[in-house]
């Protein structure tokens, strides 16, 4: 039995689910999500209650079981609340700004970096040291996050470059004389 699959899965208020054959469709304050189910398993919504039942007890279908249930669960925190990544920015010199759709990276190349941010996803730099991605799709959102900290990963010698928030950074000691 799978522990997260057997468990029902409730809608909250403003938020609407709809099947059609594998696909199911979620509407929220947010915006709209689908996801395309495999035929291991099967969907049921009722009253506002979505539940997800695999189909036999082959290994595929109880591995995906659990699955499907946690995108279902994706899709609607997505149309929700959203997701949301935080970035930090150490070295000196280091700094980004946002210019329209267009985050402007200064991280010690001879050129700033521009980093286009595609569509669905918002990206703010409250402050020059600080980078937060936010949007209603889960994957979407930890891509471009990590495509923007890909620019210059974190050393472990001064710790300098672009780290997630509350990221840990194994130092490293220096040569010695």
């Amino acid at each position: 039995m799978s522990r997260i699959g057997k468990k029902p899965l409730e809608l909250p208020k403003g938020v609407t689910a709809s099947l059609s054959g594998q696909t199911i469709e979620v509407k929220g304050p947010k915006g709209t999500r689908t996801f395309g189910a495999t035929d291991d398993v099967t969907i049921a919504i009722e009253d506002n209650v979505v539940t997800v039942t695999p189909r036999g007890m082959s290994k595929r279908a109880r591995s995906q079981w659990g699955m499907t249930r946690k995108q279902i669960e994706n899709l609607v925190t997505g149309v929700t609340t959203g997701f949301k990544k935080e970035l930090e920015i150490q070295g000196v010199g280091y700094r980004a700004a946002m210019a329209g759709n267009v985050l402007k990276l200064s991280l010690g190349y001879s050129h700033d970096v521009d980093f286009v941010v595609p569509a669905g996803v918002t990206v703010t730099a409250p402050k020059q040291t600080e980078i937060v991605v936010e949007g209603i799709d889960q994957q979407v959102v930890g891509q471009v996050a990590a495509n923007i900290r890909e620019w210059r990963k974190p050393e472990p010698y001064k710790g300098k470059g672009i780290r997630y928030k509350g990221e840990f950074v194994f130092r490293k000691e220096g040569k010695k004389k």
